[in-house]
């Protein structure tokens, strides 16, 4: 009986004090290398910009009910959880970057602060420690961890089904928990939509079915007043905004939900293009996103048979439910054809923690513990991610206004550092920005046609034009002599309307 304890204690403890205190400064470096980033990087276009801007408009209008992605054109591509907390956000700490990114920044550490302790009662403390750097390094989960965008959001939703479920069914003194698994398809519901729905029930029927626990499906969750808490927290907002701008369920349900992702020529987006991606392609994106981690997975896997030995057969599961929940976004849209990166997401929390238990069980002895030579390679990717990431946040600071190609603060910025009392307005040749739109509190405008440039000349005050430099030939002829050269600002050019005369002059009409 001692034997097995100290066999039990040595399998959950890896890590030294010394080591352990050194992986949770690591963790805590990355919180704070986020927190900055938060504050201190611009919005750039398009994404992240545009959801912001759509926060914006909602503090503005004080509708929220219905997001505009336009003044008076609503936004029905995506539900407004992300929307809510970012405009929170504006309103408790004003309108800026950090307003509207920190409650997504929250959302995803009270995510990782509720994958912790379940692992952590399941596996160990240094098992679940590990899990979480290895989560927190990934790189698109710390581009997403407080970014202006649905996904975030969504993952902590799926995340907190999964661990609801899996609580539920394998501990009986946890059957309150399958309420976490209703609440958290609301989330979801709320967050993104049906996806969320899916790529929570597609790993959790392959791991029933697996595991042959049918009976407990039925018993152990609370089906029926489950199911009544997660609509009364979705449905009533969908219902409202269908009353509010009828048509949206249709293009929502029908038009976002299935003609993007199984029409790679659907031409009905009303907000951008399809990204329209071979088939396949997913894997591809999976691989690039969860750098530098996803290499690391040859390591176990290279002893094949030993690092899922008995996967199947597992009294609680617990393997066999990492690996459905981690490959289950990638099954799902393998055949899709208008995917992004993003769509990784919901299954990174598990390839984290998968990542361990491969590492564990790849030794001799499921007991074992990891070699010091995989705890020192462990912790060097760690640090060394951490140092990169690091890194390019200070080459954007130190470079300021040249780092960034993709934001219009900078130029925004100059545009209020000369502005005179006779300065008119900001407007954009051809191109739409929404980070411009964002820094302007929706003031710029974009001119599309040659009697849109005269009225410039022609409106009585000295006006901003900001032209992207692939564009500058589409402008009529002699039309920029009436303009000073102001600088260059990523792939745009900055021009500031000349003086006006006091006597009115001729100027030539520019169809």
């Amino acid at each position: 009986m001692e034997g097995a304890k100290e066999d039990r204690l040595s399998a959950e403890h890896w890590f030294t004090s010394r080591q352990r205190k050194g992986l949770w400064c690591l963790f805590a470096a990355l919180v704070v290398l986020r927190l900055l980033m938060v504050y201190l990087v611009p919005f750039t276009d398009t994404t992240e910009a545009r959801y912001a801007e759509i926060a914006r408009k909602m503090v503005e209008t004080n509708d929220w009910i219905t997001p505009q992605f336009d003044y008076g054109v609503p936004f029905w591509g995506k539900p407004p959880l992300h929307t809510w907390l970012s405009a929170a956000g504006m309103k408790l700490f004003g309108v800026g970057h950090f307003g509207a990114r920190i409650f997504i920044f929250l959302t995803g550490l009270g995510m990782m602060a509720l994958l912790y302790p379940w692992v952590q009662a399941k596996k160990g403390r240094d098992y679940a420690l590990g899990g979480l750097l290895v989560l927190a390094s990934s790189a698109l989960f710390f581009i997403a961890w407080a970014t202006v965008m649905t996904d975030l959001v969504m993952i902590a939703g799926t995340s907190l089904s999964m661990i609801g479920f899996y609580s539920a069914l394998t501990d009986p003194g946890k059957r309150r928990d399958g309420y976490l698994f209703f609440i958290g398809l609301a989330i979801g519901m709320l967050a993104k939509g049906p996806v969320a729905v899916v790529l929570t029930a597609l790993p959790l029927v392959a791991w029933v079915g697996l595991q042959n626990r049918w009976l407990d499906l039925m018993k152990r969750l609370p089906w029926i007043s489950g199911s009544l808490l997660a609509a009364l927290i979705c449905v009533p907002w969908y219902v409202a905004a269908e009353l509010k701008t009828p048509g949206f369920l249709e293009y929502f349900f029908i038009g976002e939900h299935w003609h993007r992702f199984l029409d790679s020529g659907w031409k009905g987006d009303l907000y951008g293009n399809a990204h329209a991606r071979m088939r396949g392609m997913i894997w591809l994106f999976w691989l690039l996103s969860f750098l530098p981690w996803s290499f690391v997975f040859v390591l176990p896997l290279v002893r094949g048979k030993r690092a899922l030995r008995g996967v199947l057969r597992e009294a609680d599961g617990w393997t066999l439910y990492l690996l459905c929940w981690a490959l289950s976004p990638m099954v799902f849209f393998t055949l899709a054809t208008n995917i992004l990166p993003t769509y990784v997401l919901s299954g990174i929390p598990a390839a984290a923690y998968l990542l361990i238990e491969l590492w564990q069980r790849s030794r001799a002895s499921e007991r074992a513990v990891p070699s010091s030579t995989v705890i020192h390679a462990f912790a060097l990717t760690a640090g060394s991610t951490t140092l990169v990431f690091a890194s390019v946040f200070i080459a954007l600071l130190m470079l300021g206004a040249g780092a960034s190609k993709k934001s219009q603060k900078y130029l925004v910025e100059r545009v209020a550092s000369i502005r005179e009392p006779d300065s008119g307005e900001l407007f954009y040749w051809k191109k739409r920005y929404y980070s411009a739109e964002f820094y302007t509190a929706g003031r710029v405008r974009t001119i599309e046609s040659g009697e849109r440039l005269e009225d410039l000349l022609q409106n009585g005050t000295r006006d901003f034009l900001s032209v992207r430099q692939s564009k500058l030939k589409q402008l009529p002829e002699g039309f920029i002599e009436h303009f000073d050269y102001e600088g260059t600002f990523g792939k745009d050019d900055l021009y500031y309307e000349k003086r006006i005369p006091s006597q009115s002059k001729q100027v030539a009409r520019f169809e």
